[in-house]
């Protein structure tokens, strides 16, 4: 593990894989951390260097506790880079990290190659989903909501099955920090990248999931189909389908990377 410093911030990220393979940046979704990549990494370590990191106020990095946008998860991203000393990558983010790729893609095309954006969409609303789950975890904490969430997150037979395989990310969401949660719910909230997209000169690969009602597939092709350069796939996953479906996740995501 390593810290990059941004401003008053300390970002945590890991780097891993061969030293002379094309660099992978991962971008973790809202309440999860770097581990949330831990089921596709034995693939894609055998093809990548791969850069995971814990989004401001998430994991071992730090929050600042004054409000932030999409664009500030940008630029976290650029210093944890420059810190790695890498100065250019293919990018995989899910669901707030799709967003936070939306905006790499048409702010920074000199620093990455190609994207992948996992389960997002340019625009995640109702604003009064947001404002409510952030007033519930501000009184509450964070387990006041750990089984709504997951219930989004994973289709019915995926939660009745093997609770062991829910583990990790039940305690990811529990130990969630609070305050980098509830900042990160409002950024995501107040976040409309619908603008950028036709301007995204970048190869795109757009993930769905099947069954996420968090992030529609109708959504998910809304932001393929506006992207000049864009490719669709579904899973027959829900929200965090890189944990749902580890294997054609990283399937897809290594295929579509590496082709010529």
């Amino acid at each position: 593990m390593s810290t990059a410093t941004h401003g008053d911030l300390r970002i945590n990220y890991e780097l891993e894989g061969p030293a002379d393979a094309p660099v992978l940046v991962m971008s973790n979704s809202l309440g999860t951390t770097l581990a949330m990549w831990d089921p596709q990494m034995p693939v894609l370590r055998k093809h990548f260097r791969v850069l995971r990191y814990d989004t401001r106020g998430h994991g071992a990095s730090t929050e600042s506790g004054q409000r932030f946008g999409i664009e500030d998860l940008g630029d976290d991203v650029l210093a944890v880079m420059d810190h790695a000393g890498v100065q250019r990558a293919h990018f995989c983010g899910l669901s707030m990290g799709g967003m936070t790729g939306m905006w790499l893609a048409r702010h920074y095309p000199n620093r990455f190659d190609r994207f992948v954006l996992a389960n997002t969409a340019a625009l995640i609303g109702p604003a009064s989903g947001w404002n409510s789950r952030i007033e519930l975890v501000q009184r509450d904490g964070m387990a006041a909501i750990v089984d709504s969430v997951l219930a989004r997150w994973f289709t019915p037979a995926y939660l009745a099955g093997d609770p062991a395989r829910l583990a990790p990310v039940r305690t990811m969401l529990l130990q969630a920090n609070a305050t980098g949660y509830t900042a990160s719910c409002a950024a995501v909230r107040d976040a409309d990248l619908r603008a950028l997209l036709q301007g995204i000169e970048a190869e795109v690969l757009v993930i769905a999931g099947m069954q996420d009602a968090g992030t529609t597939p109708e959504q998910g092709l809304a932001v393929a189909c506006a992207i000049p350069h864009a490719a669709y796939i579904s899973l027959a996953a829900a929200h965090l389908s890189n944990w749902e479906l580890p294997q054609a996740f990283a399937d897809a995501v290594t295929f579509f990377l590496l082709r010529s």
